[in-house]
């Protein structure tokens, strides 16, 4: 019946689907871009309060309480 779009169709769409949500793609790729960042910082165990305070750091870089 029906096969794989070709290369003609394809850009088609991209051109229908870009022409429809072309205004919303720099939102979506810049909360895509914010959510790598944090998914990088959370995967290095990063956190906002252990920056900037380094009187509450003992030696071995672990936080006082």
């Amino acid at each position: 019946m029906f096969g794989m779009p070709g290369h003609w169709e394809l850009l088609i769409i991209l051109f229908v689907g870009l022409l429809l949500f072309g205004h919303r793609v720099p939102g979506a790729a810049r909360s895509l871009g914010r959510g790598i960042v944090e998914f990088r910082k959370g995967l290095k165990g990063e956190d906002d309060d252990d920056k900037g305070d380094p009187d509450r750091l003992e030696k071995g870089g672990e936080k006082k309480d």
